[in-house]
C-alpha cells in the first residue's frame, strides 16, 4: 500500500481532470465575440461554443426582460470551422478515455488495498490507466490550443443567415471553457505520469 501513494493521487487528479473536461465540453463560452450591431444581439456579446452559439436579445420580449437565443451547430453547416468539429469529436473521445483510465486505476488500487499481490495484473492496470489518462489529456489539448489560436488571431466564422451572427467580431476573447480545458489537460497528464511511475515492490527471499 505504501508504494501506491502517487497512484492514489493520480486517481484523485484524474477524477478532477475528467470532470473539468466534461464541464469544458458542455459550457458554451469557448469564444466570446464582441459585435457592433446590437439590433438583434442586444448585449453586443455572443458566445461561440463547440455545440451551439448563444446571444442575448431583447426582441419580442417584454420591457425589462431579456432572452437568450441559441443555435445548435449542425454537421450540415460546412461553413463552421474545422477546429469546432474537431473539438466535438476529440472531447468526446477524451471523456471516454478518461473514464477508462479511472476504471483501470480503481481496479488496480482495489487489488493493492485488498492485499492481492498479483504483480502483473496490478502493474498492467496502472500502466493501462496511465496511458488512458495521457491520451485523454492530449485529446483535450488539441481543441483547446486550436481554439485559443483562433481567438488570438481573431478568426472569423461564416455563420448561416439563420444564426443572425456576423461573420467576424470587432474583437473576441477566450471564454471560460479554454482555461478550464487547460487545467483539465494538466491534471490528466499528471495523472498519467503518476500512474505510469508505479513499481511493484520487490521482496527478497532469505
Amino acid at each position: 500500500v505504501s508504494t501506491s501513494h502517487l497512484q492514489l493521487a493520480a486517481f484523485a487528479l484524474g477524477t478532477v481532470g475528467w470532470i473539468l473536461c466534461t464541464v469544458s465540453m458542455g459550457i458554451v463560452d469557448w469564444r466570446v465575440w464582441h459585435v457592433d450591431n446590437t439590433t438583434i444581439i442586444s448585449s453586443g456579446i455572443a458566445w461561440v461554443g463547440i455545440w451551439k452559439v448563444c446571444f442575448i436579445s431583447y426582441l419580442h420580449v417584454s420591457p425589462g426582460y431579456k432572452e437568450q437565443f441559441c443555435h445548435k451547430l449542425s454537421g450540415d453547416d460546412f461553413s463552421i470551422p474545422h477546429e469546432i468539429y474537431a473539438a466535438q469529436g476529440l472531447l468526446l473521445i477524451a471523456m471516454f478515455m478518461g473514464l477508462l483510465g479511472l476504471t483501470a486505476t480503481v481496479f488496480a488500487l482495489r487489488n493493492v488495498y485488498m492485499g492481492i499481490t498479483h504483480k502483473t495484473l496490478i502493474t498492467r492496470f496502472f500502466l493501462l490507466g496511465g496511458c488512458f489518462y495521457l491520451f485523454s489529456g492530449l485529446c483535450v489539448l488539441v481543441p483547446v490550443s486550436w481554439n485559443f489560436y483562433s481567438v488570438t488571431h481573431n478568426q472569423s466564422i461564416a455563420f448561416p443567415p439563420s444564426y443572425y451572427m456576423p461573420s467576424s467580431p470587432t474583437a473576441q476573447e477566450a471564454g471560460a471553457a479554454i482555461p478550464i480545458g487547460i487545467v483539465a489537460v494538466i491534471l490528466l497528464l499528471l495523472s498519467g505520469m503518476f500512474s505510469l511511475s508505479y513499481r511493484f515492490p520487490v521482496t527478497e527471499n532469505t
